[in-house]
C-alpha cells in the first residue's frame, strides 16, 4: 500500500459516536451515552480495526477501548489531567528528560485512534508545521547533552507523520553522534497495518542508529491476518519489535486472554516488554484494576509461559528515574 492509501484510511476514519454506535449495530441509548462521553475527547476509529469488532457486542474488548462512556465524564479521586506530571520532565517544547540517557521526542499530536485511556487524552499537542519547529528545537537540547545515547519518537503516534518528514528527523536525530539508538513507539500497525510500507523500512533500513519498534496493543482479537502480515513484515527486514500493554479492566483482566496475547506476540517475533498498570488519567477511572490483581495474574503467567514471553508488570510513577516494578 502506498503511502497516500494509508493516509487516506485515517483520513477516512469514524469520528462520530453515534455514527460508530450505528455501524456496530449498537442500541439508540448506547450510542446517546458515547455521545454524551465523547465530550472533551473525541471518537477516531480507523476502519480495518473497527472491522475486528463483533457488531451487537457492547461489551466487546477492542470496542470498550475507544467507544465513550458517561463514566469519562465522572471525577474521581487521584485522577488527574496530567497524572505523569509530565509538564516538570519538559525541557524543551516537545522534549521530554524522564530517564538518564534517554529523551522523548512529542513527534506530533495525532493519533490513529482515541483509545479511551489514554493518560495524553487531555494534552494540546502541536500538528504541522508547529511539529517541524518544536523537532528541531529538541534535536538542539539532545546535541548539545552527550548523556542521551537514545531517542524516543512518541505522541500522539509518529507513524501518522509521513515517512519523507520521518526519515529526514531520524537522519537530523542520527547526525548526533553521541545518540545510538532510535525508538518508536506506536500503535499504527495495529491499526492499519497497511502503514508498514516499504518507504517505512526504507528509511529504518537506512539509519544507522540501532532503530526499535515498540507496539502497543491490548488484545489478541487485535492480531488479525493483516497485522500478523504486518509484524512478519517488519521482523524479516530486521527490525527489532517489542510490545507494551495496559492492563484494563473488562478488557484484558484475564489470565487466558493475556497468555493468548502474550504467546501470539512471541509467535510473531515481537517480544512482551511492559504491562503497565493504568496511569490514573481523568476520565479513566473505570478502567483501573487492583494492583494485586495483576500481581496474581502475572505469577499465572509465570506458571504457563516461558519468563521471555511474561512482560515486566509495572507503574509510572511521577518524577521517578525509572518505572516500578510492581512485581
Amino acid at each position: 500500500m502506498t503511502q497516500a492509501d494509508w493516509q487516506t484510511v485515517l483520513a477516512e476514519a469514524v469520528t462520530d459516536p453515534q455514527e460508530l454506535c450505528r455501524r456496530l449495530q449498537l442500541p439508540t441509548a448506547t450510542a446517546e451515552q458515547a455521545r454524551r462521553g465523547a465530550e472533551g475527547f473525541g471518537v477516531l476509529v480507523p476502519h480495518p480495526y473497527l472491522t475486528r469488532i463483533k457488531p451487537g457486542d457492547p461489551d466487546d474488548p477492542l470496542l470498550r477501548q475507544v467507544l465513550p462512556t458517561e463514566d469519562e465524564q465522572k471525577p474521581a479521586p487521584g485522577f488527574t489531567v496530567d497524572p505523569l506530571c509530565e509538564a516538570s520532565a519538559t525541557t524543551a517544547p516537545g522534549l521530554l528528560s524522564k530517564y538518564a540517557g534517554r529523551s522523548l521526542i512529542v513527534t506530533t499530536g495525532r493519533c490513529g485512534v482515541h483509545c479511551r485511556f489514554c493518560f495524553r487524552r487531555h494534552g494540546i499537542h502541536p500538528t504541522g508545521e508547529a511539529e517541524i519547529r518544536l523537532a528541531e528545537e529538541a534535536i538542539r537540547h539532545i546535541a548539545a547533552d552527550s548523556t542521551v545515547r537514545e531517542v524516543i519518537l512518541s505522541g500522539g503516534d509518529p507513524l501518522t507523520v509521513d515517512d519523507r518528514r520521518l526519515g529526514d528527523l531520524a537522519e537530523r536525530i542520527g547526525a548526533v553522534d553521541h545518540v545510538t539508538r532510535l525508538r518508536i513507539h506506536t500503535r499504527l500497525p495495529v491499526l492499519v497495518p497497511q502503514r508498514v510500507t516499504g518507504d517505512l523500512m526504507g528509511w529504518i533500513r537506512r539509519s544507522r542508529l540501532q532503530v526499535i519498534v515498540v507496539l502497543h496493543l491490548n488484545h489478541p482479537a487485535e492480531i488479525d491476518d493483516s497485522v500478523a502480515r504486518a509484524f512478519s513484515r517488519l521482523a524479516d527486514a530486521g527490525i527489532p519489535m517489542l510490545s507494551q500493554s495496559v492492563l484494563l479492566r473488562g478488557v484484558n483482566d484475564d489470565f487466558e486472554v493475556l497468555a493468548r496475547l502474550f504467546e501470539r506476540l512471541v509467535d510473531l517475533r515481537v517480544m512482551p516488554y511492559y504491562l503497565h498498570q493504568l496511569d490514573r488519567v481523568a476520565g479513566a477511572a473505570h478502567f483501573e484494576v487492583p494492583e494485586q490483581t495483576g500481581i496474581d495474574l502475572v505469577c499465572q503467567l509465570r506458571r504457563r509461559l516461558p519468563g521471555y514471553a511474561v512482560p515486566r508488570y509495572v507503574r509510572d510513577i511521577p518524577g521517578n528515574r525509572n518505572k516500578q516494578p510492581l512485581i
